[in-house]
């Protein structure tokens, strides 16, 4: 009698094991696709929340609301990077029950709603509601979904395509900036605010219609709060310099646009820094994407801190002529962002692929703190009356990237003893 063939049951065997490995990213194809869907999410998110410096210095000039302080009006910008992380949890939760679509969708409504909230806004604690946690919120929704779709799509080519897609956020600074000074001198304040709400639903929509991830072949882990991540050593590094880099983030961001008027400069001058500013993010982050692939992404992401922080020392605070201060936008707005063009590929270095979800989340909690206050206190040290008004933000938000700066080559060191 015949005996059967044994190979057949080791066949399936291997063809079982080979099933349950994820396919390689492909590295391109429909991902570039997915780099401009998400590069418009970024445009129409992010880059108008960059923007806020011109709404700043027109609450501050025109003292549109009675009893609000400067700190108020800090804490409305940093509103809109603080609730967009304190729902990131709940966003994390929703995803693999509702659907990504329908989560995005709703902040796109969102957003939409608290820009136009805002318009009829008589107190400032509207604003708080509106322009801050709404809009905020909305940003979330959105965000937080997207951050992890590139990484799935590319591997060799993953600095470069988180460089494109978060240069989308110096995109839409640079045309809401310019654009935002425009609709308020020529449609006032409130139809600004409604035109923004509407320009950013229509766009955010169709962007998150393209968006497809890969959840199915690489069955990711979709934690609120992994705890067990947080006795890795290298994950507390990397939340570290995230907190602490946020500080000067929010600061230099928020400020430049009133910084140029306490120099000196006029209402469209200092629209053209904060538009300069994003210009630098639209240029520079691809390149700097390029760079991460064909080096280091820790060694990148170390070396830009420390960069920014030496540059608001040795360019910021000298700054006293429009010229110098253009220039310090360009180099710095390049470079400034150095958080959200990397963290997605660093969390990929530090905990895997099937966990970044989960370490993103992580991210987004650790960052509420910080851009919550950091523009609040900015506007609480600054001296207006004062020979260099600025001083004291400049020097915070420099320390700020220098000390995080810190972390991050720590965490090189690290990476670099780990057995490969």
């Amino acid at each position: 009698m015949r005996q059967p063939e044994q190979p057949i049951e080791n066949d399936l065997e291997c063809n079982e094991v080979a099933i349950s490995e994820p396919p390689q990213p492909p590295d391109g194809g429909f991902g570039w696709v997915m780099v401009a869907a998400c590069s418009t999410i970024n445009c129409f998110t992010w880059g108008v929340t960059s923007s806020y410096g011109i709404y700043l210095s027109e609450y501050l000039l025109s003292n549109t609301f009675d009893r609000a302080s400067p700190m108020d009006y800090g804490f409305v910008g940093g509103f809109n990077f603080a609730f967009a992380m304190v729902i990131a949890p709940l966003t994390t939760y929703l995803v693999p029950r509702l659907g990504k679509h329908a989560v995005m969708l709703a902040g796109s409504v969102l957003q939409c709603v608290g820009y136009i909230g805002a318009s009829f806004a008589g107190k400032i604690v509207h604003l708080y509601i509106t322009q801050g946690a709404l809009v905020g919120c909305g940003i979330g929704l959105m965000i937080v979904p997207s951050m992890a779709i590139l990484s799935q799509w590319f591997s060799r080519k993953r600095s470069v395509a988180n460089g494109l897609s978060s240069a989308g956020s110096g995109i839409g600074g640079i045309v809401f900036s310019w654009g935002t000074r425009s609709m308020i001198k020529s449609m006032g304040l409130a139809w600004a605010l409604r035109a923004t709400g509407l320009i950013t639903l229509a766009a955010n929509c169709i962007a998150i219609l393209l968006i497809r991830d890969r959840n199915d072949h690489i069955k990711p882990t979709q934690l609120a709060f992994d705890l067990v991540l947080l006795r890795q050593y290298k994950v507390i590094l990397l939340l570290l310099w995230a907190f602490i880099s946020m500080f000067g983030y929010i600061a230099l961001l928020f400020s430049l646009s009133d910084f140029a008027l306490a120099i000196g400069l006029s209402r469209e001058e200092a629209t053209d820094i904060v538009g300069f500013l994003n210009l630098g993010t639209a240029v520079g982050r691809p390149i700097i994407g390029i760079m991460s692939d064909h080096f280091s992404r820790v060694n990148t992401a170390a070396v830009l801190t420390f960069s920014c922080g030496i540059i608001c020392f040795a360019l910021w605070m000298p700054a006293k002529t429009y010229g110098l201060t253009v220039f310090f936008s360009l180099l710095c707005g390049a470079i400034l962002g150095v958080f959200w063009m990397t963290i997605s590929p660093l969390c990929v270095e530090v905990a895997g692929l099937k966990n970044l979800p989960s370490l993103l989340s992580l991210s987004w909690a650790t960052i509420i703190l910080p851009t919550t206050f950091a523009e609040a206190i900015a506007l609480q040290i600054r001296r207006p009356d004062a020979h260099m008004p600025y001083l004291y933000p400049q020097i915070f938000a420099g320390l700020s990237y220098m000390l995080a700066s810190a972390f991050m080559f720590e965490l090189r060191r690290v990476l670099r003893k780990m057995p490969i």
